[in-house]
């Protein structure tokens, strides 16, 4: 475990000046009793917005020695301070008394990774050169998406406070350690054919359920000092975005999930219902789209839920059947009927999609046949049920329609409609959800073995 020691009388709040502008105040209280599900409506306009016009710095100061060593490697209260104006800049954030300790942890916690990845980068050092021209892209690519030049955009840095210099070393050890570890977990990374299977299946089976288009926000505790910490900054946060600081933005800079290294920051996807912790399924259940969620605390953290949509199920959901059948008019006898069942469920046991049809065949006064795939809207009414239900590869009990009994098997079933992923949009999910495991759990032993010194 990596060894944590702190000088006498130092704690990383302290290193505010007593005469700066914002000063340290004690924690927000908690919120008591259950919070109502719903705190407001973020605006969905900000995530659209050029880069703003640089405000005014913040007016806080941070002591100019040595804040933090990582390995022997400094973090100096300059860095700390650049690295909280990079923070504030790019997630909109405004800085208050409430939410300055936040913001300072936060940087802190990032100047420590960034450390960690630079030693570790270091023992790569010829593989992984990052140029001059590397990083100039990297800044064209943010300044397109913000609307502007990239030397307009590095004017609105500067102009905040933040020096291109440092800016620009900040990316290059983003780059590199994306490099690294994608070179170094790429191929663990990739789903195999499997588990790609199994979660065409299970979005197929989930097809049917109600479900959630969520933005999501984790604040961990371990990360910010625990959980009343955690609520605390959660809640200043909460009101931030409502005030106009745009949900991804702040998803990138503060949240802990997976999901805000994703291509659309805090982007969670669609989320079935009973599929996440039954505190998240409450408040999915009474958040209306539109909505921000209060803090969530659960254990290890707490959450903001942004619920962008909600959906009963996917537009159709298409099922392969194949059955097996014995012709009975509608005026058949009680005899008849039982005759015909005795004959279908002597053949139940055995069938599988693969031998129903030539049973049929060998079967006299049975009838055999392929459905094809369709949508189970369309389905005859008596068989809807067990389309929606039954697992894949069963076969049903006899079912009687106004052509006969029947036994039906599933054989297939998958999403249908515009929003059914493809399996190559599966497998790359399931890539970039495994290379962010990885990632955090490379990153987390590294901190664990690594001596970390706070001053």
């Amino acid at each position: 475990m990596g060894l944590m020691r702190y000088s006498t009388g130092a704690a990383l709040t302290a290193l505010l000046l007593a005469g700066s502008a914002y000063g340290q105040t004690a924690p927000t209280p908690a919120p008591t009793g259950a919070p109502a599900p719903a705190a407001g409506a973020p605006n969905p306009a900000a995530e659209d917005a050029p880069v703003r016009q640089a405000a005014a710095q913040p007016e806080f100061e941070m002591a100019d020695g040595i804040v933090a060593a990582v390995n022997d490697r400094i973090i100096t209260g300059f860095d700390l301070r650049q690295r909280m104006l990079m923070l504030i800049s790019s997630s909109q954030v405004r800085p208050t008394e409430e939410n300055l300790p936040a913001i300072q942890q936060a940087a802190l916690n990032a100047l420590i990774e960034d450390q960690l990845k630079s030693g570790e980068m270091a023992q790569y050092a010829e593989q992984l050169q990052v140029t001059d021209a590397d990083i100039d892209e990297e800044i064209a690519g943010m300044a397109q998406a913000a609307g502007t030049t990239p030397q307009a955009y590095l004017d609105y840095l500067r102009e905040g406070g933040i020096q291109p210099e440092t800016f620009r070393n900040g990316l290059r050890t983003e780059i590199g350690w994306s490099r690294l570890v994608g070179g170094r977990f790429g191929s663990r990374a990739r789903p195999t054919p499997a588990q790609i299977d199994q979660e065409v299946r299970r979005l197929n089976e989930a097809a049917s359920q109600p479900q959630y288009l969520v933005g999501e926000i984790y604040i961990e505790a371990a990360r910010v000092g625990g959980q009343q910490a955690a609520l605390n900054g959660a809640q200043q946060l909460v009101q931030q975005i409502i005030q106009g600081a745009p949900f991804q933005a702040v998803a990138r800079q503060f949240s802990a999930a997976p999901s805000a290294a994703a291509r659309v920051p805090g982007d969670a996807g669609w989320l079935v219902k009973g599929s996440v912790q039954p505190a998240l399924q409450a408040i999915f259940d009474q958040l209306q789209p539109g909505q921000l969620s209060n803090p969530i605390p659960v254990e290890g953290g707490v959450y903001i839920i942004y619920m962008r949509d909600k959906r009963d199920g996917a537009a159709s959901s298409l099922v392969s059947l194949r059955q097996l059948m014995v012709e009975l008019p509608e005026t058949a006898s009680e005899a008849q009927i039982a005759e015909a069942t005795r004959t279908l469920e002597g053949l139940r046991q055995g069938l599988t999609c693969d031998n129903i049809l030539s049973q049929a065949r060998a079967t006299q006064g049975v009838l055999g046949g392929d459905l094809g795939e369709s949508d189970v809207a369309d389905l005859a009414p008596q068989f809807q049920q067990f389309a929606r239900t039954g697992e894949i590869g069963a076969v049903s009990t006899p079912i009687r329609t106004p052509l006969g009994l029947h036994l039906v098997s599933v054989c297939g079933r998958r999403v249908g409609g515009p929003e059914a992923p493809s399996r190559q949009q599966v497998e790359g999910r399931l890539r970039s959800q495994n290379l962010a495991v990885l990632e955090r759990r490379y990153l987390r032993d590294l901190r664990n073995s690594a001596l970390i010194e706070f001053k």
